[in-house]
């Protein structure tokens, strides 16, 4: 029975593992292929690509996407220059399992993120978007559907940051021998 229970807060994490993994992986093409069309020129994407960003503003009016704030362009650099780096190391470390060395860089990178999706999150919520050059949310319910597509941005990196601060098995400290 003690060994079970050993077993069980050993695989206790590796769900959340995996879904880390899945996410950081999903972020890599979301970042080349959809956010980076936002600091790029225009032309320089592949014209189905930026169709794609076209009917995703249209679809679920994000004018963000399409002139973005000069706020908002300052996390797509974040993202670009910062993160964009990471999602690999994050995916090796979350598929591979058990990487204690993950924590300090998920814990800064949660915390960057969880801070960016506030500022996005209220933007979303509080925003007059009627002068907007493209098309913003104008009812709550389009609001709260905007809202829906960032939100994963903003839980998982929070379930991120409470696993790395809480999970036995990452914040555990180990104690070093005095010689």
């Amino acid at each position: 029975a003690v060994g079970g229970a050993g077993a069980a807060m050993a695989a206790g994490p590796r769900w959340r593992e995996r879904l880390f993994a899945l996410y950081f992986l999903s972020h890599i093409p979301v970042t080349l292929l959809i956010d980076l069309q936002a600091l790029l020129p225009a032309g320089l994407h592949p014209r189905g690509l930026a169709e794609l960003l076209q009917w995703y503003a249209a679809t679920f009016r994000d004018p963000m996407m399409l002139q973005p704030p000069e706020w908002f362009k300052a996390f797509i650099y974040c993202e670009a220059f910062l993160q964009m780096p990471f999602f690999p190391i994050a995916v090796y470390a979350f598929l591979k399992g058990g990487c204690k060395w993950i924590r300090t860089p998920a814990i800064i990178y949660s915390t960057h993120v969880a801070t960016t999706l506030f500022a996005i999150l209220a933007h979303i919520l509080f925003h007059d978007f009627s002068k907007a050059e493209h098309l913003g949310p104008r009812t709550q319910r389009e609001r709260l559907i905007l809202l829906s597509i960032y939100a994963p941005y903003l839980l998982i990196p929070l379930l991120i940051l409470f696993t790395m601060l809480y999970n036995p098995h990452y914040n555990h400290v180990e104690k070093r021998k005095r010689k």
